[in-house]
């Protein structure tokens, strides 16, 4: 089965310092492709410095995290277009709210989040999307940017029946992580998958976070990579109750589409 990962976190430190090992044991399992995730302009900067690197392998994304939203000002507008121009970029963001912890101010996620759903609908390039505790004001934003903008996909989905009933009523991507691998935390998102029609879901791993907790033999790090995505995998097809091979084909199609693969 091959597989790509949507969402790696491949800039972090713990990742880095084992690069060629990481994509090594990627390959191994499967996964023929990595979309690197952008959350600051730093960060998105070498996302693309990594996918030069790993042409065959790696795309990214191109953006500013609700958590670094304080740190939009009048230039990154014209600084994420400039990185979009890169071929490897595919997507504008991680881009959304996060009234979790409120990291940057609410006033500022929310500047931040307009602008890059405007710059995606000027480059008519996907959205990548993040959002924790805020969804009534996330969904009435992007509603009404929605029928401007091109593919989107709410990436770690971890929210509410009614959240994705919503996301998928705004024709949304949904992408799944191994939170539902948490046997205390997933157990809502266990059931709710199997409401995610099979045009419409995409897997991740959002690694180096979010180890799957019921990995065997659980690894003597903490630390997630893309090389347990057929984990994740293998539970989501247990909870919609088909088979993995199934599952496995219709998420790489979706992303292969979804980011112009």
């Amino acid at each position: 089965m091959e597989l790509i990962d949507i969402g790696v976190n491949l800039t972090n430190k713990s990742l880095r310092s084992d690069l060629d090992g990481v994509m090594q044991r990627a390959i191994d399992a499967g996964v023929v492709k990595m979309v690197v995730t952008g959350t600051s302009l730093d960060e998105s900067r070498a996302a693309i410095e990594l996918c030069l690197r790993y042409p065959e392998r790696l795309v990214s994304t191109s953006g500013i995290h609700p958590h670094h939203a304080s740190e939009w000002d009048e230039n990154s507008y014209h600084l994420l277009q400039q990185m979009a121009a890169n071929d490897c970029v595919r997507a504008i963001g991680e881009t959304g709210l996060d009234f979790n912890r409120n990291y940057s101010p609410p006033e500022a996620q929310q500047q931040a989040f307009e602008q890059q759903m405007e710059l995606a609908v000027a480059l008519q390039l996907p959205l990548f999307c993040h959002q924790r505790d805020a969804h009534r004001r996330f969904a009435e934003m992007l509603r009404a940017y929605r029928d401007d903008l091109g593919r989107v996909v709410v990436h770690c989905f971890t929210d509410t029946r009614d959240a994705l009933v919503d996301y998928l009523d705004l024709d949304c991507y949904i992408g799944i992580t191994g939170w539902i691998c948490d046997e205390r935390r997933g157990l809502e998102l266990r059931e709710l998958v199997r409401i995610i029609p099979p045009e419409r879901m995409m897997l991740e791993t959002d690694a180096p976070y979010l180890l799957p907790r019921n990995l065997d033999p659980r690894p003597a790090s903490r630390t997630n990579e893309p090389a347990y995505l057929p984990h994740i995998l293998r539970e989501v097809a247990g909870c919609q109750r088909r088979p993995a091979e199934d599952l496995a084909r219709d998420c790489l199609q979706n992303s292969r589409v979804f980011f112009a693969l």
